[in-house]
């Protein structure tokens, strides 16, 4: 089983809006409040620049090796090629665990936003599970979310793209409204004060932007898919990043100028309370909301799309059981893997809100060791195979891959005990153990395999 077969569908405008798309999702509708009242207008924006910063210089190193190595399961390809098999299957490994976290928490997102709209729906009570009870009408949304999603994937990724493009410029559209209308009717003095917390409350946002961000690692996962040269490859990964970079902080500004402290603190949605204050009624604030159901659905449907790649080039490699690399006979797509995380989506409205943003977290920490381990992959093929046909280079220096390497280890310190924004002990941290527990008993399992590869691999340079 293997992607030689693969369907070159994806343009250029797929690509970006694929990956554009997933890094703006829902996060932005439901949150920007939530930063601005933490950090200060000015500390929020700091904390995504600065988180912008980090994922441009990850964003840099990603993009010379699609280029390089424009293959599906991209992050994997890099991380064994430059460092080894195990440090391979660790990267691919966290990916996974972000992108099926990602899928499910959309699942809870969309029935739990749909709230808004409709605040009487929820009926047909079930059970209560961490506080939160848990109706069947909201499952039944979620349910039929995941089933949309899931057939568009599941006919082929130019579907799946299409149903990226439509929504994304959706999203767009009423992100530049809000920005726009900000700069018209907003006041300075309601940003005040710019900064709240400190350093402290800084980080509190600085360690959510790479979660944010997550979305533009998707383009070397669908490599083989695309139907442009190697070089636009890289070119549109890091374009990609930079409108999402310029994207959140529009938004966090025009929120903080747009809505004062009193509503900042007492709304459920100040994203959508800033919208219907700038055009003066409450039909605008419903049309935010249209388009956070849309981040929602693109950032659900990129993920799957992600992370059914992933799974796929892993059981090609032998890393986890080989029913995750089945492909479609017409379609091309990883049928398998495609029913199995649409399925978990489909499941994961059963567990309520709570669980879900335990899942989340676990997956942003997760996210960066792969980010650690694609970064310490560049400076390594940088030096062991300097020849290497590079279409799209990070410049000529290798600063760009020792910022990345730094970075993330930064941002994954954020996450440990005694820090702001450490993951909450028992409930995350046993989600992360977990998640790992699991990964160490797939590489039990296949020991032979990896013994075999690290074998060839000496052969190899023994030739």
């Amino acid at each position: 089983m293997n992607f030689i077969n693969k369907n070159k569908v994806l343009s250029r405008f797929d690509v970006l809006f694929l990956s554009f798309g997933a890094m703006i999702g829902w996060g932005w509708v439901v949150l920007s409040g939530n930063w601005v009242h933490t950090a200060g207008s000015v500390g929020a924006t700091i904390a995504f620049i600065v988180g912008g910063i980090l994922v441009s210089f990850v964003g840099l190193a990603y993009a010379e090796l699609s280029s390089a190595m424009p293959t599906n399961g991209g992050t994997m390809i890099f991380a064994e090629r430059g460092i080894g098999r195990k440090s391979a299957f660790i990267a691919a490994w966290g990916l996974a665990l972000c992108y099926i976290s990602v899928v499910a928490f959309e699942a809870v997102a969309l029935p739990t936003v749909v709230e808004y709209l409709f605040p009487n729906y929820k009926v047909g009570y079930m059970y209560t599970i961490n506080d939160y009870d848990v109706y069947l009408s909201w499952v039944l949304v979620g349910v039929a979310g995941a089933l949309f999603v899931t057939i568009f994937n599941f006919f082929g990724v130019k579907s799946a793209a299409f149903l990226q493009m439509v929504l994304t410029i959706v999203i767009s559209l009423i992100g530049v409204m809000l920005i726009a209308g900000a700069g018209v009717t907003g006041s300075l003095a309601d940003a005040e004060p710019l900064f709240v917390g400190g350093v402290s409350g800084i980080i509190v946002v600085l360690v959510m932007t790479p979660f944010m961000f997550v979305g533009f690692d998707v383009i070397p996962q669908t490599a083989e898919e695309m139907n442009i040269p190697p070089k636009s490859i890289g070119r549109l990964l890091i374009m990609s990043v930079a409108f999402a970079v310029i994207f959140y902080i529009g938004v966090v500004i025009a929120v903080g100028i747009a809505v004062d402290k009193t509503i900042l603190s007492t709304s459920v949605l100040p994203t959508a309370d800033a919208m219907a204050i700038i055009y003066g009624s409450d039909h605008f604030a419903t049309i935010l909301i249209l388009g956070g159901i849309a981040g929602i659905l693109t950032s659900w449907n990129a993920f799957i799309i992600g992370g059914s790649r992933i799974l796929c080039s892993m059981a090609e490699k032998e890393m986890i059981p080989a029913w995750f690399g089945r492909l479609h006979p017409k379609n091309k797509t990883p049928t398998n893997a495609i029913l199995f995380i649409g399925g978990l989506s489909m499941l994961a409205p059963l567990l309520g809100r709570p669980m879900l943003v335990w899942l989340v977290d676990a997956g942003g920490l997760a996210v960066l060791f792969a980010y650690l381990i694609v970064s310490i992959a560049f400076l390594q093929l940088r030096k062991n195979e300097p020849d290497m046909l590079r279409p799209f280079k990070a410049g000529n220096s290798n600063i760009v891959g020792w910022l990345a390497v730094l970075l993330s280890i930064g941002f994954i310190v954020l996450f440990f005990p005694g820090m702001p924004a450490a993951l909450i002990w028992p409930y995350e941290w046993v989600i992360f153990a977990g998640w790992w527990v699991i990964g160490g008993l797939l590489i039990y399992l296949k020991r032979e395999t990896y013994m075999k590869s690290s074998n060839d691999i000496s052969s190899s340079k023994t030739m």
